[in-house]
């Protein structure tokens, strides 16, 4: 087993064993991080969501919306119930935590707190018995049910790219019975034409005055269709998987910018990242193009040809950092003769690998990534991506290491999934 093996397995098992993680006082839950409860306890329950009140679409930061949910046990026994509200967005964007407001009274239900959280994409809404662990359920009496009043609004950020909100009621225990788990749609307003953002590799060949195969350049694209724009920098990053192993692959990767070649570094030989997309990126931006150069290094363990896949992946920035577009391509590459140089001579890279035992803080991430592309705009048919700063391409790529570290935090959960269908 290579020691990427290995690790991987150890990502997959932390997410397994996860069951909650509190963040700054937010709760996330796993989609899949929950042991099941007894066999007996499976199944028994059915949920029912009552009619919005007002009636009409919401609007962001807006009035809200009440409804009631009940939860009832036709068992003849006693059964756990651990709620899980998911929030589904039509739309482009993935969903931060606040930009759902949520609130869970009791009617007939015990005392209740309530949280929000954030998980794959979706907005999560949890209750638990007040003055109790997160972790702990309500409890239904046999052939009984109890009702909550759940309140729902869309916060003053909900996404412009993201239109109607659905939500779904269920349990992480698995306690609902097929047919049991609800869901209500709630229009916004205005009224907004889904889209997504959609990743591709385009124009993959060899580089031009360089033997086959030793060399292979492409384009990486990004386009957003449907209306409104991403109110949050997007991080895009590449992820590599050869056909072989080697301990050292010494793939180096370029990008083109302002007609120069610029070296990608990276702390990780499987992992780097990539100029970020500014806020603001829409349908309006255009087809935004990053050119890549991909060669074997002089250093490389690679004595022969060998397929390279090259897994493009697209998170927000901040937040809710999971993986929502991505694109691969895979071709050969043979590592260089002692005769040729398939690597262009770029520059000094300007990506920083960070210490291991660096830890700065969110809003200093985030700063940093935001002032490394503050002017990088959308590329036209010359693969380049426009200059930045004034007269250096310095802060192209200053704001990359701090992107690693606000990663990192959800590496465990998000490499796992991401990684568990490419080994």
């Amino acid at each position: 087993m290579s020691a990427r093996t290995v690790t991987r397995t150890t990502l997959r098992s932390a997410a397994a064993t996860a069951v909650v993680a509190a963040v700054a006082g937010t709760v996330l839950m796993p989609l899949s991080a929950y042991a099941a409860p007894a066999a007996e306890n499976l199944h028994a329950l059915k949920i029912t969501m009552g009619a919005p009140a007002p009636s009409g679409p919401l609007t962001r930061g807006g009035a809200t919306e009440t409804f009631e949910l009940t939860v009832a046990n036709p068992s003849d026994k006693a059964h756990s119930y651990h709620p899980w509200m998911i929030g589904t967005p039509a739309g482009a964007s993935p969903l931060q935590q606040t930009d759902v407001t949520f609130k869970v009274e009791g009617v007939t239900a015990p005392a209740t707190e309530s949280s929000i959280g954030q998980q794959d994409g979706e907005w999560q809404g949890m209750f638990h018995p007040a003055g109790k662990a997160a972790s702990e359920g309500f409890e239904i009496p046999a052939g009984g049910k109890l009702t909550w009043k759940v309140t729902i609004g869309l916060g003053k950020n909900y996404p412009t790219n993201d239109g109607d909100f659905e939500l779904r009621a269920t349990s992480y225990q698995n306690e609902v019975a097929e047919g049991g788990a609800p869901s209500l749609t709630f229009k916004t307003d205005p009224a907004v034409k889904a889209g997504k953002l959609e990743t591709s590799f385009k124009n993959v060949g060899d580089c031009k005055g360089v033997p086959a195969l030793q060399c292979r350049e492409m384009d990486l694209s990004y386009r957003v269709t449907g209306d409104g724009e991403f109110n949050s920098a997007l991080y895009s990053w590449l992820d590599l998987k050869f056909g072989s192993d080697a301990k050292v692959p010494n793939l180096q990767l370029w990008a083109q910018v302002d007609g120069k070649w610029e070296g990608l570094s990276t702390a990780d030989p499987y992992n780097f990242m990539l100029p970020t997309i500014p806020k603001g990126f829409s349908a309006a931006s255009g087809e935004r193009i990053v050119r890549l150069r991909a060669s074997f290094g002089p250093n490389t363990d690679f004595k022969k040809a060998t397929d390279v896949t090259l897994h493009a992946g697209v998170g927000l920035a901040e937040g809710n950092t999971y993986e929502f577009s991505g694109a691969d391509t895979k071709f050969q590459l043979t590592p260089p003769t002692a005769s040729t140089s398939p690597s262009p001579t770029p520059s000094k890279s300007a990506t920083t690998q960070p210490s291991a035992s660096a830890t700065p803080s969110a809003s200093a991430s985030t700063t940093a990534a935001a002032a490394g592309n503050s002017n990088t705009k959308a590329t036209g048919s010359t693969g380049t991506l426009a200059k930045t700063g004034a007269g250096s391409n310095t802060v192209l790529y200053s704001g990359l290491a701090a992107a690693l570290v606000v990663l990192g935090g959800a590496a465990a959960w998000l490499g796992a999934r991401r990684r568990a269908t490419r080994v």
